[in-house]
């Protein structure tokens, strides 16, 4: 395998923790915007997307206990069942920390994929919950967050990593 197959590499500045704080928030604040019912099958959990890419790119700052965290304030926010967010959270959070090595390596575009599959294992955990509490079986397009969400991965992706992105000064310029 050549060096030039492999991705350049950027060199990111080092993020501030009031900034993860500050899109965890509006993260959890997308998620639960009022929608039309249209809308809300199409509308990806964000609070999900922005807990994984924490996961994926600051390890050891954003994990387990986040996680959790942020899943219970979906449930209260939701008004779900109580832990049904938290778990589901926990899980995903838990495969991106496992993997957290290997998907820093790819690109946007080539982690969209891996993000999709790990974005529907958390809702199938979300699904079984509900099934177990004897509710019945949601609408056809229950998993089409997931889709979107993984269409949406590259965008969301950018915009959390591009307050760390070097600023170009004119002495690099010229």
């Amino acid at each position: 395998m050549a060096f030039a197959d492999h991705p350049r590499e950027e060199i990111l500045r080092p993020v501030r923790g009031s900034f993860i704080l500050l899109s965890l928030v509006a993260s959890i604040l997308l998620s639960l915007a009022p929608l039309t019912d249209v809308l809300h099958a199409l509308w990806p959990d964000f609070a999900a997307m922005t807990l994984l890419y924490w996961c994926i790119n600051q390890p050891q700052r954003v994990g387990m206990t986040s996680a959790f965290s942020m899943g219970l304030l979906m449930d209260v926010g939701n008004a779900a069942i109580f832990g049904q967010h938290a778990l589901a959270y926990s899980i995903m959070a838990f495969i991106a920390l496992l993997f957290h090595r290997r998907l820093h390596n790819f690109g946007l575009l080539q982690q969209a994929p891996q993000m999709g599959l790990i974005l529907l294992a958390g809702q199938s955990v979300m699904l079984l919950t509900w099934l177990l509490n004897g509710m019945d079986f949601p609408p056809w397009d229950f998993f089409l967050g997931s889709v979107t969400g993984t269409l949406l991965w590259p965008l969301l992706a950018s915009v959390l990593r591009a307050p760390q992105k070097p600023r170009r000064t004119e002495s690099n310029t010229l």
